[in-house]
């Protein structure tokens, strides 16, 4: 998602400056058509939810329209958009046999679900263990000498780390601590993001209706518009009526029926 115009009202009248955003996707082209995997329909969806989240922004300034949020709540728009990918309503209208125009079988579906769950324990492990080690390090008062790969051992050892488990990121060519500021000690962001858009979309099982309006209305006001105009988790419990629960996620995840 790419923005030429944020959304505003600090204009000398106060009128609303409508904003301009943009998707932009490199699909690899096919013959006769082009045809996307489910990794790249997951993107598009993924984007979209981006998309929205500038696109539906109510804010007087634009540094606080949009996007412009603490990356604690930044992915939640996006991931959450995620959830209608695979929903069987969603799918019987885009997920089409491009030679016969049927929608995708149930059963092919359910295979799909199902490896989306495979090994689910493993990559929390290492993802959860990635976010401790990146916590531990920017924990430290200084670094001069600093030994990642024996600090990394150490810290691993602490937590009990299966043997069979490693980091899915080693310390030596972490690139979101050492690249930039964005994410160092913010490695968390991603899971706790998983954790919100569960969450935010088992509302609408609870309503009996992925597309219920109420639902979708809350959405909209409280996650997709609101910006950095409020505390996010405010924005959450005004969305949720309660604060977020890790339920939902597990659920996804295969751990709990």
């Amino acid at each position: 998602m790419s923005q030429f115009r944020g959304q505003h009202r600090n204009t000398p009248d106060g009128s609303n400056v409508i904003p301009i955003v943009i998707n932009n996707n490199n699909f690899t082209k096919g013959y006769p058509a082009t045809l996307l995997s489910f990794i790249n329909v997951k993107t598009l969806f993924h984007e979209f939810g981006h998309g929205c989240h500038g696109m539906l922004s109510n804010a007087t300034y634009k540094r606080l329209g949009g996007t412009q949020v603490p990356k604690d709540f930044v992915e939640l728009p996006s991931q959450l958009m995620e959830h209608w990918m695979s929903q069987p309503q969603v799918l019987a209208k885009h997920a089409r046999h491009v030679d016969t125009n049927e929608p995708i079988p149930e059963a092919l579906l359910e295979k799909v679900t199902a490896a989306m769950r495979f090994q689910q324990g493993f990559a929390t492990v290492e993802h959860v263990a990635c976010t401790l080690v990146d916590q531990a390090l920017h924990a430290l008062d200084t670094v001069d000498g600093l030994d990642l790969l024996a600090f990394e051992k150490d810290i691993l050892a602490k937590l009990d780390m299966p043997e069979g488990i490693v980091l899915r990121h080693r310390l030596p060519h972490f690139n979101h601590l050492f690249g930039g500021a964005s994410y160092a000690a913010g490695y968390y962001v991603y899971l706790w993001a998983a954790v919100l858009d569960a969450d935010a979309f088992q509302a609408f099982v609870e309503a009996g209706d992925i597309f219920d309006k109420d639902t979708a209305d809350r959405a909209k006001k409280f996650i997709y518009s609101s910006g950095n105009t409020r505390d996010q988790m405010e924005a959450y419990r005004a969305f949720r009526g309660r604060e977020p629960s890790i339920d939902a996620l597990m659920k996804k995840k295969g751990f709990v029926v």
